[in-house]
């Protein structure tokens, strides 16, 4: 995979973009935080305005935009997050980028290993050495992972605070629990859905659970109050940039407007997060720990990926939890025809960019460079339908689980 993404795709991606003109600077998703961060924090520039994202097209891209080159990408780079992101950046303002840069890409690496690690503890999934490396490997071995790293990209960290997060719940460590999800919000349209979870759950028994609740409240309160002492009125330009990213950006659809339509996807989306909400409701009481418990903490997380207004295969290391307890719970998987033919057709999809990525590999040393690479996309070809099956099979544990089936009875 690592060999596909250096030597096909970034390299199909560079030649296109000498062809067509199309600018290619550091393309670091982390640079357009780390600058708004930088001019937020030393020059009291408001990240969010219209100078500061000319700057960070000149950084990201390696010159400003011209609407007038129609080759030129639609993503202006704006300063899209809360301003609260900043203070986790901070550390690095006076640092040059290029070592923030590198020192942020083997951090997300760490993360990523921690976080595989941090989930089978949570989930009590106790499998050998062996098939631990093995489960290591393809994590960091897979496209989601290895995009983040590549791009810098910040939803590999909110990863790692999910994980932190879950690990402290299934401790009953609650109270950092709350602290790691509520900075984990740095990217709220991953971890709300989530957030909406725990926060019922904990209010469902306020007297022991109450901790997370003040974890979470009080983190996000003085995460609130010191954004708007270095930007006051940041939460109306922060909901802007928003509705802006929403209108330039390229893929700000979800998975399901994207395979049933806008229309369709949207209905589908709200179905989805009725039928989330029905069930939360009937677990509150499920004690931390216990296999319902656990998941639905996993199909929150999958249905996140579906139902996110972005199809960006990154946001898809958070499928990573809801595939170790599928595999963990496979035996459930195998009592019906139906049963089985949907866990083969879904690992067939969850495998095939591993084996398309292994054939591309073998053909670069038979084949021309040019032919290898047309053949860039045949990797992606499941990328949008992989979280819809981990979801449909985490739907499908729920149905057939007895444990799951009892729980909310």
């Amino acid at each position: 995979m690592w060999f596909y993404v250096q030597h096909v795709l970034i390299a199909h991606q560079t030649v296109y973009a000498v062809q067509n003109g199309t600018p290619r600077g550091n393309l670091s998703d982390l640079y357009p935080r780390w600058l708004g961060a930088r001019e937020l924090l030393l020059r009291h520039r408001d990240p969010y305005s219209v100078e500061v994202t000319r700057e960070i097209q000149g950084g990201y891209y390696g010159r400003t935009l011209d609407p007038g080159r129609p080759n030129d990408p639609r993503d202006q780079q704006g300063f899209a997050y809360p301003v609260y992101v900043v203070f986790l950046l901070a550390p690095t303002v006076n640092l040059p980028f290029a070592a923030v840069q590198t020192g942020f890409r083997w951090l997300l690496v760490f993360l990523t290993m921690a976080s595989v690690l941090l989930w089978l503890r949570a989930l009590r999934w106790r499998p050998s050495f062996t098939g631990i490396a093995i489960i290591a490997v393809l994590a960091l071995g897979s496209f989601p992972v290895l995009q983040g790293v590549k791009l810098q990209q910040l939803s590999l960290l909110v990863a790692g605070l999910v994980a932190g997060s879950a690990i402290l719940i299934a401790e009953d460590d609650l109270f950092p629990a709350g602290l790691l999800l509520a900075l984990a919000t740095i990217k709220p349209q991953l971890v709300v859905p989530l957030a909406a979870w725990l926060v019922t759950w904990s209010l469902s028994d306020f007297r022991r659970r109450q901790r997370f609740i003040w974890g979470f409240g009080s983190t996000l309160a003085i995460l609130f109050a010191a954004s708007q002492f270095v930007l006051p009125g940041w939460l109306g330009r922060f909901r802007d940039a928003v509705i802006a990213y929403r209108q330039y950006t390229e893929g700000a659809e979800s998975i399901l407007d994207v395979l049933a339509t806008p229309f369709w996807g949207k209905m589908l989306a709200a179905l989805t997060l009725l039928a989330l909400a029905v069930l939360c409701w009937r677990l509150r009481r499920v004690p931390a720990g216990s296999t319902p418990f656990d998941a639905l903490v996993v199909l929150i997380l999958s249905a996140t990926v579906v139902i996110v207004p972005k199809t960006a295969p990154y946001n898809q290391v958070l499928l990573i939890p809801a595939i170790l307890f599928l595999l963990q719970h496979r035996s459930v998987f195998w009592s019906t025809r139906l049963r089985r033919a949907v866990t083969v057709i879904s690992a067939l999809l969850v495998a095939w960019p591993w084996f398309a990525a292994f054939g591309l590999t073998l053909a670069s040393f038979f084949l021309p460079v040019d032919s290898v690479q047309r053949a860039w996309a045949l990797p992606l070809y499941p990328s949008l339908v992989i979280p819809l099956a981990v979801t449909i099979l985490m739907v499908l544990y729920f149905i057939g689980s007895p444990e799951s089936n009892a729980a909310t009875a």
